[in-house]
């Protein structure tokens, strides 16, 4: 019996036009009526994820793990109930990482800020802080130190190859002392080491004395992989690559044609 529903956001509850279909919204709704709990699994930040939760409409208290497993929020008053940060040293070891990579940006987000280490912020950049709805400030690493916000997870950003030919220099080394994910083709994503979308799910079941096998999680990126291993039951959706199609238990339809609501009808819904 499922008991809890991970549902990753892009590609996954959004489709190609970044909007959630109307059966999602109603089958999400059917499934907290049957008392299943449900948790939004996203890389985005706080402001990025909560006009999409807010448009899901839900009445009970419901659960977000945002920036890739960085913090865990219970929807009611988003109070924080997990999280996990990088530390000015670690920060620092990652931005010297880039001092011969002038088309590779450090971009961090915070509790409540997207900054990037510079002294303005490239097309690139913003164009990612527009997707989740916020300026990108720049930021100095002294200016920085002088925060009191906790950083939740640092962002390489740069055109794709940029980032391939970094990727392939630092990878090895970064992989030594941080949790590594590439989730879109701009981007590398460098979490606190061990902290994954998947941990931050084992500590919300942990929480709610949930098993594994009563947790149904459904994604289709890199990112979502751990959480798709840790649960029960680890639905890919049918826009997925064939790397996580082959992690998963079962395959859904695409983001497009409202796979989220299909696999909740079909496999945690069913008497």
């Amino acid at each position: 019996m499922i008991k809890l529903i991970a549902i990753d956001l892009d590609g996954t509850l959004l489709n190609h036009q970044k909007k959630i279909p109307d059966e999602n919204i109603k089958a999400i709704k059917e499934a907290t009526e049957a008392g299943i709990k449900i948790v939004l699994c996203t890389g985005r930040p706080r402001r990025g994820t909560q006009p999409y939760f807010e448009e899901l409409n839900l009445t009970k208290d419901e659960f977000l793990i945002l920036n890739n497993g960085c913090s865990l929020h219970a929807s009611k008053d988003w109070c924080m109930l997990h999280a996990h940060s990088l530390t000015i040293t670690e920060i620092e070891e990652l931005f010297k990482k880039v001092e011969n990579y002038p088309d590779v940006y450090l971009t961090l987000t915070a509790e409540n800020d997207y900054y990037v280490l510079n002294d303005f912020v490239p097309d690139l950049v913003q164009a990612d802080g527009d997707l989740v709805f916020t300026q990108v400030k720049p930021i100095t690493m002294a200016d920085l130190k002088g925060k009191r916000e906790l950083i939740l997870q640092g962002m390489y950003m740069g055109e794709e190859a940029a980032i391939d030919r970094f990727e392939e220099a630092f990878r090895p080394d970064l992989s030594e002392h941080f949790s590594l994910v590439r989730s879109q083709t701009y981007l590398l994503e460098a979490m606190p080491k061990g902290v994954t979308k998947a941990r931050a799910l084992q500590e919300l079941a942990e929480d709610l004395n949930i098993k594994p096998e009563e947790v149904m999680a459904i994604g289709d990126a890199a990112n979502d992989s751990e959480m798709l291993a840790y649960a029960g039951l680890g639905v890919a959706m049918g826009n997925a690559s064939e790397a996580i199609k082959v992690l998963a238990d079962r395959v859904t339809l695409p983001c497009d044609q409202a796979g989220v609501a299909h696999a909740i009808r079909t496999l945690a819904l069913t008497k």
